[in-house]
Order: structure tokens, then sequence, then C-alpha cells
């Protein structure tokens, strides 16, 4: 133990003999608390984003007394403080643009409130990197507990997996090969428990990278939500975060910018969404330790995709990666890609987590000589159509696909797209590539509208993949020939928006070259006759959202919420 009681953040608020923190203490005993409760003791907020809006926490209701119950037996005072939920089926237009919104709200709890230290409940795609953000910027030790992934789904004895089936099914039912009685079957089948996407989606990729930074439990990030040992782990966040608490264990004593590039490391071999690399920017700008783009890329060669999960894989979900071994026994495997000697939230290295973790089956998690895809799951191209970049992931991808140049198709916004893929008669071939623009962070808040339908003519015909480019995201449970997050995005004149249909576009992914077949002089003219759209918000959260986001390849944070942002906040006042 490094600290005293008096030297806590709480004592601030219940330790003085004086009348503000009479006040104090006295309201905290009309919640039926005695001093004995929380005299001499750290206050660890759990900052929880259960609602009855979040399918995937639905568990958080009763795991928060979990995680209460390690912070008494610890010797912990434990205050509960909901959080905006951000369920990512169910919030419009977009998550996305309430991640910020967590992030400030988070670091708000955090400082206004008498606590010492955290356990961030999160998993649903943005409270992840939300919660991380908001924590990483107020300083305090925080401990992350991951949602777990749900149960696999099954329909009529198949196995189905979040988003992904759910994709490739409704590709079936446009095509007419697929009844409304076996799409209601689904419906019933596909989402079996609580716990988030099984896939290796946003969420597990978001799970499994913030215990590879060093933010979770080792081996927390695999544990299916309905799984026993889940409430076992909560628990032990409980008990560790008051250890962490006396030992004053903050994110700036833990981290350095190893910790990020082993969250890359491990992403890469995971086979992760896409939108891997706009949080994990964010996050470790935050921490003021930053990656960049090019850190992702540069991984991505190196570091081969061996966890056998959809969408990359072709046949297991998370709750088989856990069975297989988990994160730890992945990590096991490419650990001469880690910097093992980075420290991680039990106090010890991530080299001491995995020493030793088992691989019990090696086709769900592959060794290194027999990977699912030899590079990386991500790979970031430029070039004068994405001079901030433009990310795939060939992974997930038809290989013709990765070596192509098309005729563009542009939509300038997703009621078009959406109309026209529809038409009978639309000019399109599998060759040709889907551009829609005006969905990046400012032109809608950057939805995951990215996975763009491949237009039912061609379903019809047996096309099952092509290349589609856009300023937009895509779900991490997502696949096929999505060209993403080009930057700069089309509404603030980035050269995406000054694509014309029947343009040619040359993509080479191996190259990382991507290619707007005009002139620079033709390029220049459109430029100079581009007039900006009018702002989608003029009022409220939304017209700041759309004032102070940055662009994908800086993480999509806020300007002023950088760490680089003005001088650090000085604690509250209290007179």
């Amino acid at each position: 133990m490094k600290r005293t009681y008096e030297s806590l953040r709480s004592a601030r608020w219940f330790a003085p003999d004086d009348f503000r923190s009479f006040g104090h203490r006295s309201r905290v005993m009309q919640m039926g608390y005695a001093p004995i409760d929380w005299a001499g003791k750290p206050v660890i907020a759990i900052v929880n984003t259960w609602s009855d809006a979040n399918q995937c926490h639905a568990h958080f209701k009763q795991r928060v007394d979990d995680v209460k119950r390690g912070i008494l037996q610890a010797g912990g005072f434990p205050l509960e403080l909901p959080a905006i939920s951000l369920s990512e089926s169910m919030v419009k237009p977009t998550t996305m643009l309430y991640r910020n919104f967590l992030a400030m709200e988070t670091e708000e709890l955090l400082r206004s409130h008498p606590v010492d230290g955290a356990v961030l409940m999160g998993g649903c795609d943005k409270t992840t990197p939300g919660l991380t953000m908001g924590a990483l910027s107020m300083g305090l030790p925080f401990i992350y507990l991951p949602a777990g992934p749900m149960l696999r789904g099954n329909w009529r004895g198949q196995v189905l997996g979040s988003g992904s089936d759910a994709f490739k099914y409704w590709d079936e039912r446009r095509a007419g090969r697929l009844s409304d009685q076996a799409w209601q079957e689904m419906e019933a089948g596909i989402a079996r428990s609580h716990g988030t996407c099984m896939t290796m989606g946003t969420a597990a990729t978001m799970m499994g990278i913030a215990e590879a930074v060093g933010f979770a439990l080792p081996g927390s990030s695999s544990i299916p939500a309905a799984d026993a040992n889940h409430i076992r782990m909560s628990a032990e966040c409980g008990r560790r975060i008051v250890e962490m608490v006396w030992q004053d264990f903050s994110p700036e004593k833990m981290l350095t910018r190893a910790n990020f590039e082993n969250g890359i490391a491990c992403a890469m071999a995971m086979g992760c969404s896409t939108n891997a690399i706009i949080h994990l920017i964010a996050m470790s700008r935050r921490a003021g330790h930053p990656v960049a783009l090019a850190d992702f890329d540069t991984a991505s060669r190196g570091v081969p995709v061996i966890a056998n999960i959809r969408p990359s894989g072709d046949t297991y979900l998370m709750e088989d990666f856990f069975y297989a071994g988990g994160l730890p026994a992945m990590l096991e495997r490419i650990r001469g890609h880690l910097k093992t000697d980075a420290m991680t939230v039990n106090g010890r290295t991530l080299g001491e987590n995995i020493a030793g973790a088992q691989v019990y089956n090696d086709d769900v998690i592959r060794p290194l000589d027999n990977p699912i895809y030899a590079e990386g799951a991500l790979a970031v191209l430029h070039g004068n159509l994405a001079p901030g970049g433009v990310v795939i992931k060939p992974s997930a991808c038809a290989p013709h696909l990765l070596q192509h140049t098309g005729r563009a198709i542009v939509f300038d916004d997703y009621p078009s797209l959406k109309k026209a893929v529809d038409d009978p008669d639309l000019d399109v071939s599998g060759d040709d590539i889907l551009v829609l623009r005006n969905a990046g962070p400012r032109g809608a808040g950057m939805p995951e509208w990215g996975m763009l339908p491949i237009p039912t003519k061609l379903l019809k015909q047996g096309v099952k993949d092509m290349l589609r480019l856009s300023d937009a995201r895509m779900s991490g449970t997502s696949y096929g020939g999505c060209l993403l997050h080009c930057s700069p995005e089309a509404a603030i004149g980035g050269p995406l928006a000054l694509v014309k249909t029947g343009d040619r576009i040359s993509v080479d992914v191996p190259a990382r070259r991507i290619h707007l077949e005009i002139s620079d002089a033709e390029m220049a003219v459109r430029k100079a006759a581009w007039v900006p759209g009018p702002a989608r918000y003029e009022r409220g959260y939304g017209w700041m959202f759309g004032r102070h986001i940055l662009q994908a390849d800086a993480g999509c944070d806020f300007d002023f919420l950088e760490t680089s942002f003005g001088k650090p906040v000085p604690e509250p006042d209290i007179f």
C-alpha cells in the first residue's frame, strides 16, 4: 500500500470536520449507510452502462452486485453511477454519434463525485472506447469489465453468428431464396442470451483489445456473458480495483506506447473489426501515447490472422474461442509480435499474464504456420482519392477484388442507394464499384452504412461480393470488399466528393493504393466547383458534434477532448 486514507480524493468530501463535509456525510447516511461503511475506505465508482434498451448489457443489472461484493470484500465502498447505454442495434442514427458523449460523461462522473477509482462496465461496441477514453482523461485507477459474448445462435440445427449470418440470409431473402417463415425463425434463434455479438465484430474486437492493452483482467474478454465464470470475474474486478487505488496504480503509471501497440497486434491476430482503428487511435491519443494508421498497416503486414472466428474465419464463434483457450492462448501464440513487458491492471506484465496459456483447439486458434490469413486483418490504402487513408478488411474480402479497376456508381445519400439497389433496370455489373458519400463523421455521424447492399439484380445472377467505397464505417460483423473511412470525408470537400458516376477507380490492396483515374487538372476543376451541403444539425449536441469532430484517421474524437487541448482540468472546488 502506497497511499494513506488522507491522500484519497474521497477524503476531501468525507474527512474534514467542517460544514460542507457534514452535509456529505449526512446525505450518505440518508441512504442508510453508517460511517463504518465508508470511513477510512476508498470509494469505488461502478460506471454501469445497463439499460432496458441495451440487450448486450441485460446482465449488468445483476452483475453490478457481483462487482459490489468484490469491492466490499476488499474493504472498499462501492457507488454505482449509471451512464448512457449505447445499444448498437437500438440507438439511431448511430452510436458513433454518442461515443464521445459517453467519454465526456464518464470523465465528468468520475471528476465530480467523491471517488478514488472505477470499474467500467461495458461491451457493446462504442461503450468500450467511450468508457476508457473518459477514464483515461480523468486519470484515476480503473479496471474495465467486459460484458462478454452471447451464446451461439441456432436455426434448424445450424449455428448462426450475429450480424454475419443476418447479412448473408438477408441477401438470400432479397434474392427470393428464403421464405418468410424461415426468416422469422432466424429472428428468434440468432440472439439466444444476454451478451454482445458472438462473432468477431466490434464488441468482441474492442473487449479483446482492452484486455491486450492492459485495461481488463487476463482472460476476461473471452468469457461468455452467460457463463458462471463471468460472475466470478466481476467480483474479482471489484477486489482488484481496491488494491489499485491503495497502490496508486493509475493509467499514467501503467501505460506506455507499447500497451497500444499490443492492442494493434492483438487486433490483427483476431481478424478484427475495421472499427478497431478509429477507437484504438482515439484511446491512445487520450492516454498521451498516440498510434496512427501507419502503425496498423505495419502490423498488418507482419501479424497473421489466427483466430478462426467469423466473419474472417469460416466456422467458429466467440464461445468456441473461449473453450479453445481464449485471448491469453491467442496472445501466447503471437508472443513474438508483442511488447511483453507492458504492464496490465493486475499489476503484472502482459508476458507474465499469458505465460503458459494453452490452445485446446488448433482449428479455432491456428498455429502461426497455418493462419486464416497470412497478413493481418486490415489494410490501409492511400492515393489521390484518400489522402488521409481508406481501410479495407482483406481477410473478409473476395480475393479477386484485392487488385481491381472498375466504374464508379455514385450515390450522395443512403436513401438514393437503397432505392437504386432494388431497381431491376439499374445499370450495374459485378465489376463496378459502388460509392456512397456524405456518410462520414461530419456528414452523418459516421454510421455503419459501409457494407453497401449488393444490387438485387446482381444477387440473382450469383454475385456475392463487389467493391464498395464510402466515408462511412461498417459493422464488425460485416464482410466483403468494402473500402471504408475514406478520409478526408466528402462533407468537408474531400476527394470522394468529386467522384462522378462513370469515373474509373483503381484499387491495389497489396500495393496499398487507391486512385481515381482522372488528371490533377480535372480534379482541381471539380474541387473549385464543389459546394458544401447544408449542416446536418443546427442546434444541440449534433451541432456541437459537427463543429468539433475529428476525421477518421485521427480517431473521430472531439478536438477539445484530446489530451493535447488546453491545460489539465483541476480537481473540483469544495466550499
